[in-house]
């Protein structure tokens, strides 16, 4: 008996604005097609006043769930059904996964960096510096201090988003690791004017802002780099270019780096393990994303 003939194709993508520089169907698709699964990835531009119609859409289509990036992480939580656990802690959802009909809100961003930064040294006891309060700064913050970071410091150029941060640290996120390891948690806010002093005796230095992001693939980060020391792990969440300005100097200095592609990467597959239920192959997804950046 001939095989069963099937042209339809299992739809996942990505919702944000703008999004045209965003690289992540370089790794999904060859991912997909690695395991032998007839998927797409779609890349949707989305603006924030089409959020609403865009999920009702991926509910109509049939979508096995969507990524969230800029910026829609927070404001599409109202138009899902549930939340996972971290996405409910941190307050922003970066992956959506269709469960039975139902859409549900995971976050990957902070579990991506948390499984990328092990490929390095582990988290536990380690004194970790945010600059920026977005979406990204909130995801690695909450993963890194349940994975063992004991202190926080965060830096943000806006107060009043930098103090809302501190309050979601300092406040829920303490509780929580207070309650699952008794460990406690050291939060301290510091102003962002002029350039940044990274404090002494850090181990890790993340921006987790969006300078630097293409096509401002030069733009400096307001950071005294002569804090920057060698023992420091310095990470970038910026995946467009992968070798930022922050990422190069660091690396000048002799600093052990992660680049936005390792993050992708690592989140990626957490991604298609929950759409899938099978784990993809990471080097075939970095491999991918270093073809079309030419790495």
């Amino acid at each position: 008996m001939a095989a069963e003939l099937n042209f339809k194709q299992e739809l996942v993508g990505c919702f944000g604005y703008p999004v045209a520089e965003n690289p992540t169907q370089a790794m999904i698709e060859p991912a997909f097609r690695d395991l032998g699964l007839d998927w797409r990835y779609l890349t949707l531009e989305v603006k924030p006043q089409d959020l609403p119609a865009a999920v009702a859409g991926a509910r109509a289509f049939g979508f096995q769930g969507f990524n969230c990036t800029i910026p829609h992480k927070v404001a599409v939580i109202e138009l899902l059904d549930e939340l996972g656990e971290s996405a409910a802690l941190m307050g922003a959802v970066n992956c959506v996964v269709n469960r039975g009909g139902r859409l549900i809100g995971e976050n990957t961003d902070g579990k991506g960096f948390v499984s990328s930064f092990r490929e390095l040294d582990s988290p536990e006891g380690k004194s970790l510096v945010l600059l920026g309060a977005g979406g990204a700064a909130r995801a690695i913050g909450v993963e890194m201090a349940l994975a063992g970071v004991f202190k926080i410091t965060l830096a943000n150029r806006g107060e009043v988003r930098g103090r809302e941060l501190e309050a979601l640290f300092a406040g829920p996120l303490r509780e929580k690791i207070r309650q699952s390891s008794g460990r406690d948690l050291e939060v301290v806010y510091a102003p962002w004017e002029g350039d940044f002093k990274v404090p002494g005796g850090s181990d890790i230095l993340v921006n987790a802002t969006s300078i630097g992001l293409y096509p401002d693939v030069d733009a400096r980060i307001p950071l005294e780099m002569d804090s920057v020391s060698g023992n420091l792990i310095v990470a970038d969440v910026i995946p467009n270019p992968p070798s930022t300005r922050l990422v190069r100097e660091a690396r000048q200095k002799g600093c052990r780096v992660i680049d936005g592609l390792g993050m992708l990467v690592a989140q990626g597959v957490i991604g298609i393990e929950y759409w899938t239920g099978r784990t993809p192959d990471r080097k075939v997804m970095r491999r991918g994303l270093e073809d079309v950046f030419g790495q």
